[in-house]
């Protein structure tokens, strides 16, 4: 029996996915479980799995296409199995696909009445030309405006920095296509000269990824519908930047290197145990408290920002911390990270200290009611007791959800933060 492949809800808050790679191809056999598609969400790329047994005899969205949660996508059936009326649900992304488009690729294998609707025959060709009052056109090379090409291969050969008029076309009427452009690549066809190169795009559509797009719509629920305010305090690091040097020398070279991060991650979940008013979530109707701290920490990655979790902060030490940061950080660079590796978060910590930045707002990622914006560590002169001293200095600000937490409450939490980073002894009171 025919088994039809939706596009499955991969993490929690997927609408939409994108097929990045089929691991299957049409005709492979295929087992219930095995994997069929590498699909990108909005915050990792999954693998998704055969629902049924037999052969995958025809895919409806290729590789880049994207489509809503539900769509059917691939079809899995018997060897000679009538599929025919499973196709007609195939998306309309998928069945413009297929239709005859001279934009795309398909047209390589167009029948022969398809060139003969592009070339003009020599009759006409004539007739244009005794009609045409233009001058004889230049021996120059034509430029690549006039060169017949797909638009794939249009912007292959950009990017490859080939001259198209250089390359013989194999698609219809001579036409331009992906394939020439590989062979052209592979030969070493040379580079445009410079002369020949054309001006310079005025701008670029960058198309969004999943991620992105997800961003796009979850900044616009917090910025707008939850009332931000802030508060920012100055720290001294010093005991910081000694405990971290002595923390390290214990470690030793095998053990993992605890960052700065590391241990305002450490601090903050702490801080956040003992405020628990914090460490909470708005629920339209109630507010919801958490007795355990699960961090999410942000991490850029190329398509945006995800937060993995690390969970139960406030009961692991700071080598642990750090070993379990830098290996969420390197899968979600990967896009490997599962759901549940970065939902679920009661309160979040954003540094962009590294790049220099020495304060910043933060966005609250709902329904988180609360986020730690973490700036440089810098040497700054300050006064101390009287007398003007140069001092590690580090600027934090919270971005508070006003439904949840009050001013008062915000300040105790980082009265709280800048009491246990200035002295830890003060954690262990």
């Amino acid at each position: 029996m025919a088994t039809k492949v939706h596009m499955e809800a991969l993490s929690p808050t997927m609408e939409e996915g994108q097929v990045v790679r089929w691991v299957k191809s049409e005709g492979d056999a295929v087992s219930n479980g095995d994997i069929l598609a590498e699909v990108e969400t909005d915050k990792a790329t999954m693998e998704l799995s055969a629902r049924g047994d037999g052969v995958l005899r025809k895919i409806l969205v290729q590789e880049g296409g994207t489509v809503p949660v539900g769509e059917v996508i691939a079809i899995i059936a018997g060897e000679d199995e009538d599929i025919g009326e499973l196709e007609a649900d195939a998306p309309d992304a998928a069945k413009e696909e297929e239709a005859p488009d001279a934009a795309k690729e398909e047209d390589e294998e167009a029948p022969e009445e398809a060139a003969a609707e592009e070339e003009p025959d020599e009759e006409e060709e004539g007739k244009e030309a005794e009609a045409s009052e233009e001058p004889e056109p230049s021996k120059e090379p034509a430029s690549e405006e006039r060169v017949k090409a797909s638009p794939l291969a249009r912007r292959l050969a950009r990017e490859e920095g080939l001259e198209l008029s250089g390359i013989q076309g194999s698609g219809p009427g001579g036409r331009i296509v992906k394939r020439d452009i590989e062979e052209a690549v592979e030969k070493g066809v040379p580079a445009a000269p410079a002369a020949a190169t054309a001006p310079e795009d005025e701008y670029e559509d960058v198309a969004l990824s999943q991620m992105r797009k997800t961003i796009a719509k979850r900044l616009v629920e917090s910025i707008g519908p939850v009332p931000h305010f802030f508060l920012t305090m100055d720290v001294d690091m010093s005991r910081v930047v000694e405990a971290r040097k002595r923390v390290n020398d214990l470690l030793g070279e095998d053990g993992p290197k605890v960052s700065f991060n590391d241990i305002v991650l450490k601090a903050t979940a702490m801080a956040l145990k003992k405020h628990p008013e914090c460490n909470a979530h708005w629920g339209k109707d109630h507010v919801r408290r958490f007795n355990r701290v699960h961090l999410g920490v942000a991490v850029a990655i190329e398509d945006g920002l995800i937060t993995p979790v690390v969970r139960d902060a406030h009961l692991k030490g700071l080598a642990e911390i750090a070993a379990e940061v830098r290996e969420l950080a390197g899968r979600a660079r990967e896009k490997k990270l599962q759901p549940d590796e970065y939902t679920g978060a009661t309160f979040s910590v954003s540094n962009l200290g590294m790049f220099g930045v020495e304060d910043f707002t933060a966005v609250i990622n709902p329904p988180e009611a609360g986020i730690l914006a973490v700036g440089a560590l810098e040497e700054r002169a300050v006064v101390v007791n009287g007398e003007v001293e140069v001092r590690p200095r580090m600027k934090v600000t919270m971005s508070c959800d006003h439904r949840v937490i009050d001013g008062a409450q915000g300040s105790r939490f980082l009265q709280t933060l800048k009491a246990i980073l200035e002295e830890p002894l003060v954690a262990l009171a």
